[in-house]
């Protein structure tokens, strides 16, 4: 494998240094891509120089995963998907079936919980409709104090509460993500989603038949330990690595799950832009067992619990 020249690879992410800063940044993507050289051959999946490539994984971590786990989001709680023991499909892909929007990017803004959230709430609206609607993590990002701190991280069933008792959900049209937090402009946003529409959101039972169950019927919010060099170059394949445990400090969007050759994994997407991954996705381990892989099954995994999803 062959990685682009410091410079080159600057030029593909449209990053510009100058002085110190890019000499210590040439440093970093010089030391991760002998990290990739020295352990690609440890994992089956493939590494490469993304966008992180100039970040140690300290500042990646500060940067980017701000998950903020405690959950006291109990007034919307609906209770515990657990398995039900029906027949499920073997595999699945929302993101094929109009129920997933594209993949947006977070930037440096800690916002991933927020992504995660609206996008479960797009899938979950979309299926119960038939009208994929994109809406606003800005209003998370700016509105929601209901324990999420905005760019320094939150957690998605809290801001799942805070929506429930919004003036309702914004379309991304009318309060666009600015990737820092600002002024809440919810009052003056068109709604795409009313409050009464959601009527809370259940958590998933900590076991791959619930989750799998609970993704066969949408889109799910799940969180994951990102803080791993393997994570943070990832480049293509079905993710596995035993570098990563429950230390959860990153929130996603379980799209799907399937098979690749002998590999059983799930589709989650990530809010770093189509650059990361497979054009914006990862796909990790389904069937690992215990916590799940980068303990995506510990969350616990969630989703919003979506009525008539009556839309103005």
């Amino acid at each position: 494998m062959v990685f682009p020249a410091f410079a080159a690879w600057a030029a593909t992410y449209g990053k510009v240094y100058n002085g110190d800063e890019a000499v210590l940044r040439e440093q970093v993507y010089n030391a991760n891509i002998e990290w990739i050289q020295q352990h690609q051959a440890e994992v089956d999946f493939e590494l490469g120089a993304n966008q992180f490539a100039d970040l140690t994984i300290d500042e990646f971590a500060a940067q980017f995963l701000k998950l903020k786990p405690a959950n006291d989001a109990k007034e919307s709680y609906l209770g515990k998907h657990t398995f039900s023991g029906a027949d499920l499909p073997d595999a699945i892909d929302w993101s094929t079936q109009s129920a997933v929007s594209a993949v947006k990017d977070q930037g440096s803004c800690g916002s991933c919980w927020a992504f995660s959230a609206i996008g479960a709430l797009e899938g979950r609206a979309a299926i119960a409709t038939g009208n994929l609607q994109q809406f606003s993590e800005q209003q998370l990002v700016d509105c929601d104090h209901n324990g999420d701190q905005g760019c320094q991280g939150g957690l998605m069933d809290t801001a799942f509460q805070y929506l429930q008792g919004s003036s309702g959900l914004c379309t991304e049209d009318s309060y666009g993500y600015k990737g820092k937090a600002g002024t809440c402009a919810e009052p003056s946003c068109t709604v795409g989603l009313e409050a009464s529409a959601i009527t809370g959101y259940k958590d998933v039972d900590a076991t791959e038949e619930a989750l799998q169950e609970a993704v066969a019927e949408g889109p799910v919010s799940v969180a994951i330990q990102a803080n791993s060099p393997f994570f943070q170059l990832y480049s293509k394949g079905v993710f596995s690595s035993n570098l990563c445990g429950a230390n959860l400090d990153h929130g996603v969007l379980t799209v799907g799950y399937g098979v690749d050759g002998d590999k059983k994994y799930w589709k989650v997407k990530n809010s770093w832009g189509s650059s990361f991954g497979e054009d914006g996705y990862i796909r990790m381990l389904k069937g690992k067992g215990g916590k799940g892989q980068c303990g995506i099954l510990t969350g616990p995994p969630s989703y919003p619990v979506i009525s008539s999803a009556v839309t103005v």
